[in-house]
Formats: C-alpha cells, sequence, structure tokens
C-alpha cells in the first residue's frame, strides 16, 4: 500500500506533535522546581521516552507506506499544534497545568485525524489508539498531581431493618 498524500499529511501533523511533545517534555525535565520534584522529574522521563517511541513507530510506519516524515526542528517548529513552552525554571504546580496541557492537544491533533487515517489506513489507525490511550493516562496521571478530591455525592447504602 502507498499512502496518499492525505494519509501522509495527517500522519506527519501527529508526528510533529509528537516530536514537540519529547522535545518540550525535555525541557520541562530540565528546568522545574518546587514541590514533589523528583516525582515529576521521573514521571517527565516517561512520558519523553514513550513520546520518542510513538515519533519513531509512526515515521516508520509512514515510510512503510511510501510517506516520508519529516522531522526537522523547522518543520516541527513551524507545523506543531502544541504551544511553546516557557523559558527558565518553572514551578512544578506550573509545569503540571503545561504538561497535560500537551498531552491534551498532542492527543486532540490524533483525535482531529484519526478517522481520516483510519478510512484509508486502519492500520496506522491501530497505532494511533495505542498512543492515545497512553497518553491520555500520562494526562490523567500528572493532572492529578494539582488536583483536590471531589466531595461524593453518592449517599452511604443503607441496611435494612432488623439485618446485620
Amino acid at each position: 500500500m502507498k499512502a496518499s498524500a492525505e494519509l501522509g499529511s495527517n500522519m506527519q501533523s501527529v508526528l510533529v506533535d509528537l516530536i514537540e511533545l519529547h522535545v518540550q517534555g525535555k525541557q520541562a525535565h530540565w528546568s522545574i522546581v518546587g514541590k514533589n520534584f523528583r516525582d515529576l522529574h521521573l514521571q517527565l522521563d516517561e512520558i519523553i521516552a514513550d513520546a520518542r517511541i510513538f515519533s519513531d513507530e509512526l515515521a516508520e510506519r509512514m515510510r512503510a507506506l511510501d510517506a516520508l516524515p519529516d522531522g526537522r526542528s523547522e518543520t516541527v517548529t513551524k507545523d506543531t499544534h502544541l504551544p511553546k513552552f516557557p523559558a527558565g525554571e518553572v514551578d512544578t504546580a506550573d509545569a503540571v497545568g503545561l504538561i497535560t496541557e500537551r498531552l491534551d492537544a498532542t492527543v486532540d491533533n490524533i483525535r482531529a485525524v484519526h478517522d481520516a487515517i483510519d478510512e484509508e489506513d486502519p492500520t496506522s489507525a491501530d497505532i494511533l489508539h495505542g498512543i492515545i490511550e497512553k497518553l491520555e493516562q500520562y494526562a490523567w496521571m500528572v493532572s492529578a498531581e494539582n488536583r483536590s478530591p471531589r466531595k461524593s455525592t453518592a449517599k452511604a447504602p443503607t441496611r435494612p431493618a432488623g439485618k446485620a
């Protein structure tokens, strides 16, 4: 199978976001300071490693379909859907929001091109499914760092009278 121009373009769109996620994750890894530094620092290592693996897997799938991936820095900078990461040191609480925002932006773009990719190449769409699953898990785990517990709306279970 040879990828159409649209399939190649859609896959390229995801590729640049994965590369940018890796680069911005590394920047966050180097620049965070504050509470829970070590936990976030190590969690960023996991996200970075997976973003690199995902980008390589996607780029190799593109080559298998005779599409040409472009991971050059100027292409990534020009085409990414991720906002720029701030310069300087970043408080860990702020970094949690920044990283979650970038994970969500990457997933949003994957979901935006998913159906078109699936229509032409279900195998490539399967790769995207795995990426979405892992990035959404990371977004949940990272964002939980700044969350407070929700108030329970469930009522306590009651026992019928006379039963133990």
